[in-house]
């Protein structure tokens, strides 16, 4: 039988500095705009929602900026994670292909997403903050921000999106658990939120509408601030310690990657996992394809729009260059929650437009039968989200079958889906039924993109 390899780190291999792709590409990422005068926005426009501490990593063009003791302390809870060369998996697909999958399911939280929750927390109780908001929409997010919280003593608000809410409300249960207060988004507890169900009372929520409303509150006081979990800089630097991690382990087991593939929404994950990578493929060490898998439902950087758009359904975040479907879409309730964001990472919009990756968009059926595999031969549930990504690496491995090309794949497994149990029920019972946005639905979308047009 073919016998699972594991690559483990010790503590003291863990990085203590966090990787920042900007200075290292050809030309900079346009900057977000403010939306009344168009003008770049300065760190005093972005003081109402984030500390200081953060607005200095969204902005910096520093290489690497180190990651505080405090961080670290709180990271080796559960760091360095373990990279998987994947044989079981290798064997049942009859593959000359080598399928290595870096897997972020050993958190507190389930998923990568402690990785910036927990120096989120810190940098905010750095600055005396007490209270955070935040939306989600999987609930991956916000249980490891109300974990992150719960041990910096902080008040944790979520806005859960609506559909989310709905299929797992285990989520919200572990959100609970760690301090966390839930709310199904949109709600009538905000403006942004009464207003979406004045025109549509059964709406089903979206992360733009969701962070609308945890933006609104906390630009409403003084002594509260909001967490974004994925698309800003600041929380695609604090990600990218999986792929350092990533190419410590692979040279311990001889080989670097020819493909390193991710499921993409906001953007963290990938980002975590891919820049590194594209680090060395910059500087002529490495030549490995990165590329994004995103869902046919919320088809992000393969059918957006590359342009100017709020991060945000009501218009209340910056205006970012970005791959966008419209600030006011509403994508079909896919299980797959965390990746449907109207918007993509600025940073990864631009990577993109560079040429620096490839993306595609695959259907969710496809993506549970990945998903479905992968647990039959590996062991692991994996949650929905990173589904796209493994149906895209078992693709690639069939091709190497195909032409007998021994290619090495790397990808993130950035979560385990044991919440996610009533989509892999409605899978096996024949009910999932994939959803391809409609072209006209995004057309009229992109009617409403805010001025100014850069």
């Amino acid at each position: 039988m073919a016998q699972q390899t594991k690559y483990l780190l010790d503590e003291s291999q863990m990085p203590t500095h966090w990787y920042n792709l900007v200075p290292d590409l050809p030309e900079p990422p346009p900057p977000p705009l403010h939306p009344g005068t168009g003008q770049p926005v300065g760190p005093d426009d972005l003081a109402p929602l984030f500390p200081m501490g953060l607005i200095l990593q969204e902005v910096s063009t520093e290489q690497y900026i180190e990651i505080p003791e405090a961080v670290r302390e709180i990271y080796a809870l559960w760091r360095p994670s373990p990279l998987y060369r994947a044989r079981r998996l290798e064997k049942a697909l009859d593959t000359p292909a080598h399928i290595y999958y870096k897997y972020e399911g050993v958190s507190p939280a389930g998923s990568h997403k402690p990785n910036t929750a927990v120096p989120q927390a810190y940098y905010n109780a750095v600055e005396g903050i007490r209270r955070l908001t935040t939306e989600t929409g999987a609930g991956q997010w916000g249980t490891a921000l109300a974990f992150a919280c719960s041990l910096f003593d902080m008040t944790c608000e979520i806005w859960q999106v609506r559909a989310s809410y709905d299929q797992k409300p285990y989520r919200r249960s572990m959100m609970e658990v760690f301090g966390g207060v839930v709310h199904p988004s949109p709600s009538e507890l905000t403006e942004a939120g009464r207003k979406i169900l004045a025109d549509d009372p059964d709406s089903p929520g979206s992360l733009g509408i969701a962070i609308s409303e945890a933006v609104e509150v906390a630009a409403s006081s003084d002594d509260v601030r909001y967490a974004l979990g994925s698309v800003l800089n600041h929380v695609l630097l604090h990600q990218t310690v999986i792929g350092e991690e990533a190419i410590r382990q692979l040279e311990m087991a001889g080989e670097m990657p020819d493909v390193v593939v991710g499921c993409v929404g906001g953007g963290s994950n990938f980002g975590g996992l891919a820049f590194p990578f594209i680090r060395e493929n910059l500087a002529g060490n490495l030549n490995c394809e990165i590329r994004a898998v995103e869902p046919d439902a919320c088809p992000t950087l393969t059918r957006g729009r590359y342009t100017y758009d709020f991060g945000d359904t009501a218009g209340m975040t910056p205006l970012l260059k970005m791959h966008t479907l419209g600030h006011d879409f509403v994508p079909d309730p896919i299980h797959s929650g965390g990746l449907r964001y109207h918007g993509m990472s600025p940073l990864i919009s631009h990577v993109y437009e560079l040429g620096l990756m490839t993306a595609e968009a695959r259907p969710q059926t496809e993506c549970f039968d990945a998903g479905v595999r992968f647990a039959r031969t590996e062991g692991i549930v994996p949650a929905p989200e990173p589904t796209h990504a493994l149906a895209s690496a078992i693709a690639e491995a069939e091709r190497c079958r195909e032409t007998g090309e021994e290619k090495v794949i790397l990808t993130a497994l950035c979560g385990h889906g044991h919440l996610d149990l009533a989509a892999y029920d409605k899978y096996l019972a024949g009910e999932v039924v994939d959803f391809e946005y409609p072209q006209e639905r995004i057309d009229d979308a992109l009617t409403r993109l805010p001025d100014p047009q850069v």
